[in-house]
């Protein structure tokens, strides 16, 4: 049973969970005037519009490490923003970052210099200022509903899908007859990914739905996807 704010109410035998996730914006100035146009969050997204110019990542140790090394395959002149945060590097990781030129720059972030959306440089909190035609940003993220909570979902703790809800190959979640797709449960956010995980997930809650109603087996799986 499913009651919505403005009252109503439905049931049915499956859920499936595709409320997505809302991004937090950083408290800098001149973020919000940047962001989805110079501040970016995907190179596969947006590599291709700022190919070879200087370019800023600013996401904590793990992820930044991953984006550093794609960025890099991007553009020559890589840097790493910490934001003044401790981000747990190890000396493999420096020693990686710079034995492929990427520097680090560990002062806060004070404010993006931006005309129209077009970031021209990032001020730090030192007065130093560095200029960058734009920046990869991993921002925090919340739920756009507490729904998965309310049954139990299981969450991933860590790594590239942390806070994002759990599925198999299937999509299934860890409650019997509860699915999820797209970018609540996917670290790849993309509208092309969560058409496809929408898709995939329909077909098997459909499948079950078969399989429970006329008590045979459909064996709906694959094994592409991991």
């Amino acid at each position: 049973l499913i009651v919505t704010k403005a009252g109503r109410t439905f049931t049915g035998k499956k859920l499936l969970m595709a409320t997505g996730v809302k991004d937090i914006m950083l408290p800098i100035p001149g973020f919000m005037e940047v962001w989805g146009i110079s501040a970016i969050h995907c190179p596969y997204c947006h590599g291709y519009e700022y190919k070879g110019q200087k370019t800023a990542i600013m996401a904590n140790a793990e992820i930044a490490i991953h984006l550093a090394g794609m960025v890099k395959n991007l553009t020559p002149d890589v840097t790493l923003l910490t934001n003044g945060t401790a981000m747990g590097l190890t000396e493999e990781q420096k020693a990686k970052l710079a034995r492929h030129s990427i520097r680090v720059i560990e002062q806060p972030v004070a404010e993006i210099h931006t005309t129209g959306g077009q970031m021209s440089a990032i001020k730090f909190v030192d007065g130093s200022v560095e200029s960058f035609s734009a920046a990869y940003v991993r921002l925090p993220f919340e739920h756009h509903t507490d729904i998965h909570a309310q049954l139990g979902l299981k969450i991933a703790y860590a790594g590239f899908a942390k806070g994002l809800i759990q599925v198999d190959e299937m999509y299934k979640t860890s409650v019997v007859g509860v699915f999820a797709a797209g970018d609540c449960c996917s670290p790849m956010r993309s509208i092309a990914n969560a058409v496809a995980a929408g898709s995939f997930a329909g077909a098997a809650i459909n499948s079950e739905l078969l399989a429970e109603t006329f008590t045979w087996s459909l064996n709906f799986r694959v094994s592409f996807r991991s």
